[in-house]
């Protein structure tokens, strides 16, 4: 055989291996590419399988334990529990069938403020009507009775209401509300909102101002005061607690915070605006000018009546905004909502005046000579 022919015969086998290589290439990538296929199909399909199985899961959750249930189940919610504890709670006595659905469920409605306490539930409650009983502190049974806290209330007529409803004495409730040893135990519970402040030096009363406006149900014929002030501190917690972000704006501690709002509250009427009573009291703070408002000067002399006497302003008290300048060493009173956030967003006016008409309407002003002009129109020629 010639050389010539010899390489042509190698330079063929050359071809024929190399697209013998390419065929077996192209066979095990279409395999591969089959077996992609394949593995991409079953993942979707298990995802979905997962996806819908979580679905009907999860649905399942979100029902009843036992919609046909009359079984009374109690469960102990005590102070202080986070989200987490009490749906685990709720798992293991049977009321939710699974709780981190629970957690996620409240956390999704964005719920809060539930109340410590023995509930009566059972098995057919739905995820509201559980969140709703926590809520309201709805224990599932009459309750032995209950106590309602006006806005405005001070301490001691707070101890009056509390006197009414138990088989205490106003004047023992009072003194065990002082009480150093009973606060400091209070102070440990809560000290998010029970600082050293209210221990300070001329503070009246530490309590004065913590004791949450509202109705107060109680299921217990003789709870103690340490339960009854509980009950309270929780709610007033709750409350302050929303407005934590507010408060570091402000760079406001939660005792200014109550103090500020209890002189809206002691200052306002049905008809009045708080967010402009505000505005004069952070008006006249920022002159340097003494707030001036009354009912200061009733809380320093332990009295309650409408009008003050200029025997009234010369009372010698830390509490008497005649005669010191910038807020009390403490609030005057409780207060609600309304007089909360007035503290928190007080209209932007120029006024550093106002006052209230015997009807209840409040006038403001700018300047002093316009207060006299309205004091003499509304209040002296009355």
């Amino acid at each position: 055989m010639s050389i010539d022919n010899e390489g042509k015969t190698e330079e063929k086998n050359k071809k024929e291996l190399f697209l013998e290589k390419m065929a077996e290439r192209q066979k095990e990538a279409k395999i591969v590419r089959k077996i992609v296929g394949i593995t991409a199909i079953a993942i979707i399909i298990l995802i979905v399988i997962i996806g819908t199985s979580g679905y009907f899961y999860i649905k399942s959750a979100l029902k009843p334990v036992d919609p046909g249930s009359k079984k009374e189940i109690i469960v102990d919610i005590p102070i202080g529990s986070s989200v987490s504890s009490i749906a685990q709670s709720l798992e293991d006595k049977g009321l939710v069938k699974n709780a981190r659905v629970f957690k996620y469920y409240v956390k999704f409605k964005n719920e809060s403020d539930f109340m410590a306490g023995k509930y009566h539930m059972n098995p057919s409650m739905t995820f509201n009507q559980i969140i709703d009983s926590l809520k309201t502190g709805k224990i599932m049974q009459k309750p032995v009775f209950s106590l309602t806290i006006p806005e405005g209330k001070q301490l001691d007529e707070i101890a009056a209401l509390i006197a009414k409803k138990t088989n205490q004495k106003d004047k023992d409730i009072i003194k065990q509300l002082n009480d150093e040893s009973f606060i400091q135990l209070l102070m440990k519970k809560y000290p998010n909102l029970l600082t050293t402040e209210i221990l300070a030096k001329n503070v009246k009363h530490p309590l004065e101002g913590y004791l949450f406006p509202a109705t107060y149900s109680f299921y217990k014929k003789d709870p103690s005061l340490e339960d009854i002030v509980a009950v309270m501190l929780d709610k007033t917690e709750n409350v302050v607690m929303e407005y934590q972000s507010d408060l570091e704006r402000d760079e406001l501690t939660v005792h200014q915070f109550l103090t500020m709002s209890s002189l809206i509250e002691k200052e306002a009427t049905q008809k009045a605006d708080r967010g402009r009573i505000a505005s004069v009291f952070f008006n006249r703070i920022k002159e340097g000018m003494p707030l001036q408002t009354d009912p200061t000067v009733l809380y320093a002399q332990g009295k309650h009546k409408e009008k003050v006497t200029y025997k009234d302003l010369e009372v010698n008290s830390p509490y008497n905004t005649y005669k010191n300048k910038g807020m009390p060493p403490g609030p005057i009173a409780n207060s609600g909502i309304m007089s909360m956030e007035a503290a928190l967003y007080p209209e932007e006016t120029d006024y550093l005046y106002f006052l209230a008409s015997k009807e209840g309407k409040v006038y403001f002003a700018k300047t002093l000579a316009e207060h006299n002009k309205l004091k003499e129109k509304y209040i002296t020629n009355k």
